[in-house]
């Protein structure tokens, strides 16, 4: 969710409605982000006290005099402090955004989405320099930047390597050999990986069995997800839930811990995002 203020956003008024409506909705948010003067309405709930945090320069000395807990380095474009998220204006969102989807996805999923949307930069003598690092820059890459946003929304269908190939006028075997020279796994790792990562997230939503999320995202059945869940993670789905719970309870009452419940933290598909216009 995304909330725009502007010069408005610096008003107490407004940006204390903006913190009483983040803090009703803090127990069921995985994270947080403010971006440039957002930070406005994202301070005042004391859930930034004590972080490093950025934002715009040019409101930078005034939001250090408002709210002197933070910990502020206007230096800084991008800054993350556990679950929170400031950038310094418009520009690092993107950069913001990417951040998110290599947490979520991993680097290679996060680098073909920078292919949709960042411009290449310029050269001296005015040429297109492609963006760095430049793994998508053959045809095959090329060709899997968008294999890749199209298998995160068809994880519950038929994903084997004759299917991917077909998505991309390939043969199984040219394909398999291009797509692990990219990505540095097999599709079938690949695709498993993607499979257990959406599974974990949607693993907090109440409830929810195991058999409905190991169809809702492909695999054949409950047992086959449990197994290819405890490889990943080394342990079965529920008890890995159970001990991360326990051990945010642990860190929570030690004071290490953010003010949010683990299993919201690390399964909650929603995220707070407040921005300005600076």
């Amino acid at each position: 969710m995304s909330s725009p203020g502007g010069n408005a956003l610096r008003r107490s008024l407004v940006s204390e409605r903006i913190a009483d409506w983040i803090l009703d909705r803090t127990s069921r948010t995985r994270r947080i982000a403010a971006i440039g003067g957002g930070i406005y309405g994202l301070a005042p709930t004391g859930l930034l006290d004590g972080r490093e945090v950025t934002t715009n320069w040019r409101c930078a000395s005034d939001v250090a005099r408002r709210f002197p807990n933070l910990r502020i380095d206007a230096r800084r474009h991008l800054v993350k402090d556990g679950a929170f998220y400031t950038s310094s204006g418009p520009r690092a969102a993107i950069d913001l955004s990417l951040t998110l989807i290599e947490e979520d996805y991993g680097q290679h999923v996060a680098l073909a989405a920078a292919e949709e949307f960042v411009s290449p930069s310029l050269n001296g003598n005015g040429t297109q320099k492609l963006p760095s690092p430049a793994v998508f820059d053959s045809q095959p890459a090329d060709r899997f930047a968008e294999l890749i946003s199209w298998i995160m929304r068809n994880l519950h269908e038929d994903l084997s390597v004759n299917t991917l190939a077909r998505r991309v006028c390939m043969s199984p075997s040219h394909f398999n050999r291009a797509f692990k020279s990219v990505f540095g796994n097999t599709p079938a790792e690949f695709v498993e990986t993607l499979r257990i990562n959406e599974a974990k997230r949607r693993l907090s939503v109440p409830k929810r069995t195991l058999d409905t999320i190991a169809a809702s995202v492909g695999f054949s059945d409950a047992q086959t997800f449990r197994r290819a869940f405890e490889r990943r993670f080394g342990a079965k789905p529920r008890s890995y839930l159970k001990n991360l719970n326990a051990t945010s309870m642990m860190a929570f009452s030690n004071g290490e811990a953010s003010p949010m419940p683990i299993e919201r933290m690390s399964g909650a598909r929603e995220a707070l995002t407040i921005s300005t216009q600076d």
